[in-house]
């Protein structure tokens, strides 16, 4: 089962100052997502010459009260996987709690032991959907 680093994702409060900070440290953009319905945009940000090492700055448009607590900074971090349901299935068969399961087979949450949010996403295109995935509810927060 293969599996890839993609990203860890930080929300800010301040887009243009926390870019200001990370391009002080060297990185530059390399991707940007603006996403009118979900009113957010998503800048990632990375090291010259290595765009597979980013990290993702996620912005609300209609701000974040839980910013500036150090909790709410973190987001999670993103691993790209050959097959999301085989992946699931494992970390279940583990004992995982599935948080958000892959119903569109393209991307499931889960955390650590140490409560940390790990994304997992598809390689490639969707899966169709399929069951027990299909209409697994959501079990907590990610």
């Amino acid at each position: 089962m293969n599996i890839r680093y993609l990203h860890t994702m930080v929300r800010v409060k301040d887009l243009d100052k926390t870019m200001a900070f990370f391009k002080l440290l060297g990185l530059e953009e390399t991707r940007r997502i603006d996403n009118d319905k979900g009113r957010f945009t998503l800048v990632f940000m990375a090291p010259p010459g290595q765009p597979e090492c980013p990290v993702e700055l996620t912005h609300n448009w209609d701000g974040d009260e839980g910013l500036p607590s150090d909790s709410r900074h973190f987001g999670h971090l993103a691993y790209r996987v050959g097959n999301i349901y085989e992946m699931c299935q494992k970390l279940m068969d583990a004992g995982v709690t599935i948080n958000r399961p892959p119903r569109d087979g393209h991307m499931a949450f889960v955390r650590s032991p140490d409560n940390v949010s790990i994304e997992l996403l598809q390689e490639g295109d969707h899966l169709p959907p399929a069951e027990p995935w299909a209409n697994m509810e959501n079990t907590g927060h990610w």
